[in-house]
């Protein structure tokens, strides 16, 4: 049984296993018992994934080609894989469970917005991105690449940037290197008058981020709230807790 690679789905397969085997040594340095991988492709991962034991495992494929692949190809994965998009799919399991993937590039912020959603039952991920994703993802208040993922990721979860994937461990070759990163859920999350207001801020203050952020934000507070200091500086200049802050002064 072969398969094809979907350009227009973002696939690149991973193909080193030294990779594979990091990621699953990276997953276990944490407990858990229910596992979703995400985006499974030809199971690269997934066949290092199947045997962990103890584990509830369920695999998120919206490609026809490759439900079939994997069925054929791992028999143990059988009545596991979840055949629909990832972005559209219910949670896959009651109580917590753990995220994993090579996630395909082109959604793969769409995925951190989806797994954010479910941060009650998701206290670890571990995912495979653009290098340069990988590192906004992770990035601290004062870099040029600090911006909304960065902040509203990190103010739920510990982000740790764990190591590189070159393109050739990749077929085929993406044109850019891949970072995995793995996201631990907070013990304590910064007081903010809510993740609505917190979400709606920041994306205001990012959206322009080369204003001051009284000129990004105006509509937000009153007018004399806006003559405090911390309103001359630019967003990327806020920590989390600066923006967690500010939402309690919203309108």
């Amino acid at each position: 049984m072969d398969y094809r690679l979907k350009k227009s789905l973002g696939q690149h397969f991973l193909k080193d296993e030294s990779i594979c085997k990091q990621i699953v040594a990276a997953l276990e340095s944490d407990t858990f018992e229910q596992l979703v991988e995400v985006g499974p492709g030809a199971g690269a991962l997934t066949k290092y994934l199947l045997p962990l034991k103890g584990i509830n495992f369920k695999a998120v494929e919206l490609d026809d080609e490759k439900v079939v692949y994997l069925n054929l190809t791992y028999p143990a994965i059988q009545g596991k894989i979840i055949h629909q998009d990832f972005l559209q799919i219910d949670t896959p399991f009651e109580g917590s469970f753990t995220v994993v993937g090579n996630f395909p590039y082109n959604i793969s912020t769409q995925i951190v917005f989806k797994v954010l959603e479910w941060k009650d039952q998701v206290p670890v991920m571990i995912g495979m991105f653009q290098k340069e994703v990988a590192q906004r993802i992770a990035s601290k208040p004062n870099t040029k690449v600090y911006g909304i993922m960065s902040v509203l990721v990190q103010a739920f979860y510990e982000v740790e940037y764990l190591f590189d994937v070159p393109p050739e461990s990749f077929n085929p070759p993406p044109k850019v290197m891949s970072g995995v990163i793995r996201l631990r859920r907070k013990n304590t999350v910064v007081p903010m008058k809510s993740e609505k207001a917190l979400f709606a801020l920041v994306k205001a203050a990012f959206n322009q981020r080369r204003k001051m952020l009284r000129n990004a934000v105006r509509g937000m507070f009153e007018p004399e709230f806006l003559e405090n200091p911390i309103f001359n500086k630019r967003a990327e200049q806020l920590s989390i807790e600066d923006f967690a802050e500010l939402s309690f002064h919203m309108r």
